[in-house]
């Protein structure tokens, strides 16, 4: 009786055990659970617990055209599982063609599909105004993005990503657009990250850390990059570095391996340098974009399956190295 009660009291201290890894395991997989609700504190983004989580992702395409297919729950549950993101931007398209200003309805049904799957998968979801002009759009980005607050108040997993890459304009231009935006915003969601662009395709980031917004608080600043755009290189980097040591905490939403167009050479040693770049100063992002579309920045390759689960021969050498960073960087 008393071996008994021994081989139990191992078998149960056994299980216990087991089942601690376990958790352990599921949280890192679960990105919210282990970082929470995420802030600006100091000139940095960082978690519940006053850390840098250092976020890294994939951008969807535009909500329109090629990239539209892939809004879909089955896409987001292969990205987390198979890529190991644990954050996610939905590109909604504002002017052309068939975006949100001539089908609001549509466009808003198919990226809140598309929030919502994000979330049952516990990652993080950047809300992107996806917009060159989002100053002559004010009343539907307010419209827009009041609903948005209202149905995601309290919830840690989204962040307003509220004008994608103004072109070249004033940055008094942009924070006028962006104070209105933010001020709806938080009538109804008081905590959540909000990330504003800065002139010249979110690149003057340097203008911005000398004229930041004040009055609200959890308020970042959209960084991009394209690894081989000529004009990407030293001296962009330059200004982030210069806005960083001002306090301006950056969030770079989107970054490519080619250029800006989404052609251009993959270039290794230029790509790896911004990686470096980015693990240094401990910066969140998201890397474009997920289309089948024949360009250096797409992830996937022609014909590549609506509904994920892509076997490797179906990603580009942009989706090959992607996914690679991402199981080595991302917790597992």
């Amino acid at each position: 009786m008393k071996y008994t009660k021994k081989v139990f009291c191992i078998m149960f201290l056994v299980l216990l055990i087991a089942g601690s890894f376990d958790t352990t395991a599921q949280e890192k997989k679960n990105a919210v659970a282990l970082h929470g609700a995420l802030k600006v504190k100091d000139g940095q983004i960082v978690n519940a617990h006053d850390e840098a989580p250092q976020l890294r992702g994939i951008s969807l395409s535009w909500s329109i055209w090629g990239g539209r297919k892939y809004y879909n729950r089955e896409v987001v549950k292969w990205l987390k599982d198979d890529f190991n993101i644990n954050l996610l931007r939905v590109a909604m398209a504002i002017e052309p063609d068939s975006g949100y200003l001539k089908d609001p309805k549509g466009q808003e049904q198919l990226i809140v599909k598309t929030i919502d799957a994000a979330i049952k998968e516990n990652i993080y979801v950047l809300i992107d105004w996806h917009d060159h002009h989002a100053d002559r759009n004010l009343p539907q980005a307010k419209a827009f993005f009041s609903k948005m607050a209202k149905k995601y108040a309290g919830k840690p997993h989204v962040i307003y990503e509220i004008w994608n890459e103004p072109e070249k304009i004033e940055w008094q231009v942009i924070k006028d657009y962006v104070q209105e935006v933010i001020a709806e915003i938080r009538k109804y969601d008081k905590e959540n990250l909000i990330v504003v662009g800065s002139p010249s395709w979110d690149q003057h980031v340097d203008v911005a850390a000398k004229d930041p917004i004040h009055g609200f608080k959890n308020i970042a600043y959209s960084f991009h990059f394209y690894a081989s755009q000529p004009s990407h290189q030293e001296g962009l980097m330059a200004k982030a570095d210069e806005a960083i040591s001002l306090g301006l905490p950056l969030f770079v939403t989107e970054w490519g391996v080619g250029e800006a167009n989404g052609d251009g050479v993959f270039d290794r040693e230029k790509t790896a340098k911004w990686m470096n770049w980015m693990e240094k100063n401990k910066l969140s992002w998201v890397n474009w974009n997920v289309t089948d579309k024949q360009e250096t920045t797409g992830l996937l390759k022609t014909g590549a399956a609506a509904k994920g689960s892509w076997p490797i021969t179906d990603l580009s050498p942009a989706g090959l190295y992607i996914r690679t960073e991402l199981r080595k960087l991302n917790p597992h």
